[in-house]
């Protein structure tokens, strides 16, 4: 397992090919509810009020963080010192503090959420004030039948794709099998290192198939496309910390590469499968949103 891994990890580059992202600008999975693994009730925030521009004299929402961050090394404390930098990558800590959006308003001594209000205060369970950064890498394959062809939609009469997904603990969603970006650490890093943590967890290659498919692994992973960068409507996101993403779309157009390997689950999963995209596809936060603009690149079903 170690040595496909590794592979894997030196031949995943950045590509240069990237294409516009359109942007998932909303707290629709942010607002009007209870806070993810708490008891904590969002105040109701009408989408009339979701913009900070707009006055809501009765808006007065409950602070929270969660004790799972509190004290832990890689969560920004409950207090930050006075002078602390926004909207830049920390010179110290390498913390990134800049926002795909812009730049964002300091209230308080705090960030405010770039797209609005979300009906709660303080961090929830993320460990960064203001913007918690993620990559999320889209691995695709084409659905085929026992002959090998394309399986075509009844309905809109275009292939399906399917893409690697795994089951989140947490929420039981299938999701993007993404993670955070270490301070100072390259988003293509993170894409390759949370894919192989999360959705190669076990490969089953043997020692033989290796040789054979080190050159299929290196070429693959060198064509990845920026698919999306920016907000992301994350059920954890409050008034003062959220998600952001950076979507990679890598994919097997002939079923040669990674679409040879048998998925096992990491840690943060409790399942990983081939799912077929379509547009009555569930998935957690804005994965979705990212999941259509890959069917939308590749003319497939959705």
């Amino acid at each position: 397992m170690g040595s496909i891994l590794s592979k894997i990890s030196s031949f995943w580059s950045s590509a240069d090919n990237k294409q516009p992202s359109s942007k998932i600008l909303t707290n629709e999975k942010c607002r009007n509810c209870c806070y993810p693994k708490s008891e904590m009730q969002r105040s109701d925030v009408p989408d009339k009020y979701l913009k900070w521009e707009t006055d809501f004299p009765n808006y007065v929402p409950i602070s929270y963080t969660s004790d799972s961050i509190k004290g832990k090394p890689w969560a920004d404390p409950e207090k930050l010192p006075e002078g602390h930098v926004w909207n830049q990558v920390d010179s110290q800590s390498k913390i990134d503090r800049t926002s795909h959006e812009g730049e964002y308003k300091i209230d308080g001594g705090v960030p405010l959420n770039p797209i609005g209000r979300t009906g709660i205060k303080g961090r929830g369970c993320l460990g960064r004030w203001g913007p918690n950064h993620a990559a999320d890498p889209i691995v695709t394959r084409w659905k085929v039948d026992d002959k090998g062809k394309k399986v075509i939609h009844p309905e809109t009469g275009k292939p399906i794709l399917q893409f690697i997904s795994i089951l989140r603990k947490d929420s039981k969603e299938w999701a993007i099998p993404g993670g955070m970006v270490d301070p100072g650490e390259l988003v293509t890093a993170t894409l390759r290192r949370e894919f192989g943590e999360e959705a190669l967890n076990s490969l089953e290659v043997s020692d033989d198939g290796n040789n054979s498919m080190e050159g299929k692994i290196e070429d693959f992973f060198r064509r990845g496309i920026e698919i999306y960068r920016g907000y992301v409507d994350d059920p954890r996101n409050t008034d003062n910390a959220w998600m952001e993403s950076v979507a990679y779309n890598f994919h097997d157009e002939d079923g040669n590469a990674v679409a040879r390997f048998k998925l096992h689950a990491g840690d943060d999963a409790v399942g990983v499968q081939w799912l077929d995209i379509g547009r009555d596809v569930k998935l957690y936060a804005s994965h979705a949103d990212m999941i259509q603009k890959v069917a939308v690149r590749h003319n497939a079903n959705w």
